[in-house]
């Protein structure tokens, strides 16, 4: 258990990090036509979604058969592509006249951020079992 809290603690600080940088920038943010409200909602969706994908690729480095964590991997990016869509999608349809393509560019921006974040911490979690 306490391993597994030295892994999460990244993603929990990259989620910190952002939702600080939303409200302290907010007018800054707002003035470039972001909409920081959309941007906290998607990083919460983010680290969930990072948070999901990164149990499931935990558990498929536990299996002896390397395919099955290639096939975590795929399914991890899957998932998070497809939420990405919905979201987005979900967003166009509330938003109409008033939907920001720059809020969508930073989602995908802290979107990337997360991604970096999961992808070393499966490395040093691959590197300590031995794979």
């Amino acid at each position: 258990m306490k391993t597994q809290k030295k892994f999460l603690l990244p993603l929990v600080l990259v989620f910190i990090i952002c939702n600080g940088f939303f409200i302290l920038g907010e007018t800054l943010l707002v003035k470039w036509g972001i909409v920081t409200d959309v941007l906290k909602i998607a990083n919460i969706l983010f680290l969930l979604l990072t948070l999901i994908t990164f149990f499931i690729q935990q558990k498929a480095l536990q299996n002896a058969n390397p395919h099955v964590f290639v096939r975590s991997v795929m399914a991890g990016m899957m998932i998070k592509m497809f939420a990405c869509m919905i979201a987005i999608f979900v967003y166009w349809l509330l938003m109409k006249e008033k939907f920001s393509k720059a809020t969508v560019i930073v989602s995908m921006v802290m979107y990337l951020i997360y991604l970096v974040a999961e992808v070393i911490l499966v490395t040093k979690l691959n590197r300590q079992k031995n794979a």
